[in-house]
């Protein structure tokens, strides 16, 4: 197996680890905003002369961490995917090289010569 595999194989593995790393900053974001989309709930909940209630906040924070979470849940899908098949694709051409070694050993064996 060549240089050039490997190198595959860890721009594939860096990619994945920079998405997630992204998610989480995303998310991260999302968390911080959460104090500031409270205040205004409850600023325009005064302001309508209506009663803010925790319930209700729930209910508006339930809704937004869903899309996040679906969010994250996409790029940690996608990630596993991109390392699942860069790994696939190290192991199969570490295989095939392997198996080129062990039937040119048996060669030799057999004829006393390398293939």
């Amino acid at each position: 197996m060549n240089n050039s595999d490997y190198n595959k194989a860890e721009d594939a593995v860096n990619k994945t680890e920079n998405s997630l790393k992204n998610a989480a900053t995303d998310a991260k974001w999302k968390i911080n905003d959460l104090a500031d989309k409270a205040r205004d709930y409850i600023n325009e909940k005064r302001n309508n002369d209506e009663e803010a209630s925790q319930e209700d906040w729930l209910d508006r924070v339930k809704a937004n961490i869903s899309d996040t979470w679906e969010d994250i849940k996409d790029k940690a899908d996608e990630a596993w995917e991109k390392t699942k098949d860069a790994a696939e694709d190290v192991k199969a051409e570490w295989n095939k090289k392997n198996q080129l070694k062990f039937q040119s050993y048996k060669y030799f064996q057999k004829n006393g010569t390398f293939l």
